[in-house]
């Protein structure tokens, strides 16, 4: 008889466990149950829209597609520097209109020398270009309790409160903020800011 000297190895069969089974099948479940809730989540608050003309670039560009979110303005009111999403004078037969708020309800706004001004105190922000049309805001504009006064980002190329068929846009005509877009023009998917 002969005996093994050394280690000895049992081999164990190998068996699938009810458990192991139940965890997999519980994160892959898991895993379609979060997907198909954020998809329904989305596209329930939120609407997908395409943006045309190039009014809001280099924030958005000619053709990219964003996503609206169409339930935050049920519970707050939009912000200064928000992009919005609206109706011009609620006309259901326009396309959708993608502007930032520059000025809030109640506050008065004018466009002095190409430089905007809200109560009377000057934008300081270096991004935007001297505007060449003032626009209706030529003169001292003092906005509703449910007006908002909005620019293109691209201002000398928008079509926006300045035009007096635009005019100050009521709340009322507002569909939503823009909050994501997708990608278009060599630019990534990203939130809007």
């Amino acid at each position: 008889m002969r005996r093994n000297k050394g280690l000895s190895f049992y081999e164990k069969k190998k068996r699938i466990s009810l458990h192991l089974v139940k965890e997999a099948f519980g994160m892959v479940f898991g895993t379609f149950a979060a997907v198909f809730l954020a998809a329904v989540l989305v596209f329930s608050v939120g609407m997908k829209t395409n943006v045309i003309g190039v009014s809001m670039e280099p924030t958005l560009y000619n053709g990219q597609q964003i996503l609206i979110n169409r339930f935050g303005y049920k519970l707050a009111s939009p912000q200064r520097g928000d992009v919005i999403v609206f109706l011009p004078n609620g006309n259901q037969n326009s396309h959708f209109y993608i502007k930032r708020v520059v000025a809030l309800p109640g506050e008065k706004v004018q466009i002095i020398d190409g430089q905007l001004y809200v109560n009377g105190i000057p934008e300081e922000n270096e991004t935007y270009d001297k505007m060449e049309d003032a626009g209706i805001a030529e003169n001292q504009i003092t906005l509703e309790s449910d007006e908002y006064f909005v620019l293109g980002d691209n201002r000398n190329i928008s079509e926006d409160s300045r035009s007096g068929n635009i005019g100050p846009v009521n709340k009322d005509t507002i569909y939503g903020q823009a909050w994501f877009h997708m990608s278009g023009e060599g630019k990534g998917m990203g939130f809007i800011q």
